[in-house]
């Protein structure tokens, strides 16, 4: 059972000081808790202009090889979109690097638990790790292969580092429990494996058969990644106390 859901001193609910809660909902009755529609209206409006104001998340970069250039023309003579699966392919390998990362602070937490009932297979956590290491260069060959460069931060790459962010510091916490960074990382494993689904069908749009088949594969290792780290969740929160 995950340590974090046993009873504590833990005084944030209302029910902890009756006469204040009742104090302020009588006090909210007088002076109404909706918000007035003006104020409401005028914050969307505020909102709406820097949205209307502000410019993208970076740009796809232009290709800095010859190969590049010529791979980039003949797609665009053939309407497609390259520098959209470029974009998707900078997103998947900034995500693998950010799972390298995330397993290495989970094996790091249950490293330090040895010994004791809530600690996983750190065997078993190498493998996932080694694996996200290998996507990431796949995914770096790939871009290679493109004629792009591998080091640029493209948009779609930016974006997914700030939202994966989250999840890499309830991993890292040490106040965390094994149960809850495990939920974190079942978050981001079931994203990953949207992201190489969505991947696959870009590589097959832009007649990138061979790369497909090997997304694939690394697709299978994610959806396992993803029910193995659910069973785990599943048995930390469920197993008796």
């Amino acid at each position: 059972m995950d340590e974090s859901s046993k009873l504590g001193m833990n005084r944030t609910g209302a029910q902890m000081a009756p006469i204040n809660t009742r104090s302020m909902r009588e006090a909210a009755d007088r002076i109404g808790a909706e918000p007035a529609r003006g104020e409401t209206m005028g914050a969307a409006a505020v909102r709406g202009a820097y949205v209307a104001e502000s410019g993208t998340v970076g740009s796809v970069p232009v290709p800095g090889t010859v190969t590049g250039m010529v791979k980039t023309g003949m797609q665009k003579l053939m309407g497609r979109a390259p520098e959209a699966f470029v974009d998707k392919l900078g997103e998947r390998l900034a995500y693998e690097r950010t799972g390298v990362r995330l397993y290495e602070a989970l094996m790091a937490k249950c490293q330090a638990l040895q010994g004791t009932d809530n600690a996983l297979p750190l065997d078993e956590l190498r493998v996932h790790r080694d694996d996200e290491a290998r996507h990431f260069k796949l995914l770096e060959r790939c871009i290679e292969q493109l004629g792009a460069d591998p080091t640029a931060q493209t948009p779609c790459a930016d974006v997914i580092a700030t939202s994966s962010l989250g999840v890499l510091q309830v991993v890292s916490d040490p106040r965390t429990t094994i149960p809850q960074a495990l939920n974190a990382m079942l978050t981001a494993e079931l994203t990953d494996t949207a992201g190489w689904e969505l991947l696959i069908k870009l590589a097959r749009e832009h007649g990138q058969d061979d790369m497909a088949q090997e997304f694939e594969r690394a697709l299978q290792q994610e959806r396992h990644h993803a029910s193995e780290v659910q069973r785990w969740l599943e048995v930390q929160v469920l197993e008796p106390a």
